[in-house]
């Protein structure tokens, strides 16, 4: 949690100008990074875009950053941040797309996670019910999204949350009892 955490301790060492320091950051952080943004996002090119400008943050702010907390609560900052200037940006800027709405790149398959030795019937319906809850989840209003992803899978705690979205505790909670009955109404329409 502070000076002593490995993470922190690459981020001494980029500020020393070790920059292969950055390398391992990245190796760490890239997969978990890309997956947290392509949740908020719904969009793999733009979670890609993001999680490389995340970096890039990081590096400008390599001797300007504090070891104070976690480590990943302030990559989680960086990156949520990023994600809500995308959205306004987007809000502000629409576009239409020229291609089938199916022929775009999607965020990676959640089935990679549940195992491939169930037999096709099942391991389709568990697609079927991954693209539900991914698509129920992409609809909640931003600061629900951004608070159920980071408890749910970012694994955060209360507190790092309410430190990651600039917001007290109890917010945390109130959002995330929201976020929650919001999908059980929106899953209780798609499964029944």
């Amino acid at each position: 949690m502070t000076a002593s955490d490995p993470d922190w301790e690459l981020m001494a060492r980029l500020a020393k100008g070790n920059d292969q320091a950055l390398g391992a950051l990245m190796e760490r952080w890239q997969e978990r990074l890309f997956s947290f943004l392509c949740r908020l996002t719904g969009d793999a090119a733009s979670a890609a875009d993001l999680a490389q400008e995340t970096f890039v943050r990081v590096y400008e702010a390599r001797n300007k950053v504090r070891p104070k907390g976690r480590f990943s609560t302030w990559l989680f900052t960086i990156a949520t941040n990023l994600s809500r200037n995308l959205a306004r940006w987007r809000r502000r800027h629409p576009t239409v797309s020229l291609e089938d709405p199916g022929d775009g790149e999607r965020s990676p398959p959640l089935e990679e996670r549940l195992g491939s030795e169930s037999p096709p019937g099942a391991l389709l319906e568990r697609q079927e019910i991954c693209e539900q809850v991914r698509s129920a989840i992409l609809s909640l209003r931003e600061p629900l999204r951004e608070t159920l992803v980071l408890f749910e899978y970012e694994d955060l705690s209360y507190e790092e949350i309410a430190q990651v979205l600039g917001c007290s505790r109890k917010i945390v909670e109130m959002r995330l009892y929201r976020a929650r009955k919001s999908l059980r109404k929106a899953l209780r329409q798609h499964l029944l």
